[in-house]
């Protein structure tokens, strides 16, 4: 009988917004059923932290991907829309030249942002001791120290990012950068109650 190899005990530490927008960017939408079970898979992923900026419209959104067996750890959002500070305060108007909003812009939508990079590091050190290898499912540079730092211990196993477009900072880690592009068929989302 061939037994097959055991994995190394693995925690992937999403940043879902970055894998959202980057694969939305490309034209498709990731199947999270499909994700999960990939990095279970492939990877033998037995934690997925996702880290999601909260908004109160979304609250069956994070049951759902609790369902799924993702880690959700919820991050309070700021709206960064014109007229308001990084950190959700409404701004004074200031002498920095501001981009004047173009005809018809009048109406835009709030910017919201939730913003996850400090939280998804945090977890990522905090778990330390608790598993072997990690992945992280981002294309953002803001990761760079940790996946450096995570590589020096021996336990960065991939990053994974969304697509083609992922910060230059990450190139150094070439060889374990994993675009997920290119697993597009395997992991996109098809909604089969359109096609009746």
């Amino acid at each position: 009988m061939i037994r097959k190899a055991k994995k190394p005990n693995t925690y992937a530490f999403i940043d879902s917004q970055n894998l959202n927008l980057g694969t939305q960017r490309m034209g498709w939408k990731l199947d999270w059923r499909k994700f999960r079970q990939y990095l279970e898979d492939k990877y033998g992923v037995t934690k997925a932290y996702t880290f999601i900026g909260y908004m109160s419209e979304n609250e069956s959104l994070y049951e759902y991907m609790h369902e799924l067996g993702y880690l959700v750890v919820l991050k309070p959002t700021v709206d960064v829309s014109p007229g308001h500070g990084n950190d959700g305060t409404e701004k004074e108007k200031s002498d920095h030249a501001t981009a004047k909003p173009k005809e018809g812009d009048e109406k835009e939508k709030p910017t919201i942002k939730g913003n996850v990079d400090a939280e998804l590091v945090l977890y990522a050190m905090k778990e330390l001791p608790n598993y072997e290898q990690a992945i992280i499912v981002s294309g953002d540079g803001d990761f760079f120290s940790l996946a450096e730092y995570l590589e020096e211990q021996g336990k960065l196993a991939n990053i994974l990012t969304p697509n083609w477009q992922y910060s230059t900072l990450l190139k150094a880690f070439e060889p374990k950068i994993v675009r997920l592009d290119q697993l597009r068929r395997q992991l996109s989302y098809h909604d089969h109650r359109k096609k009746k």
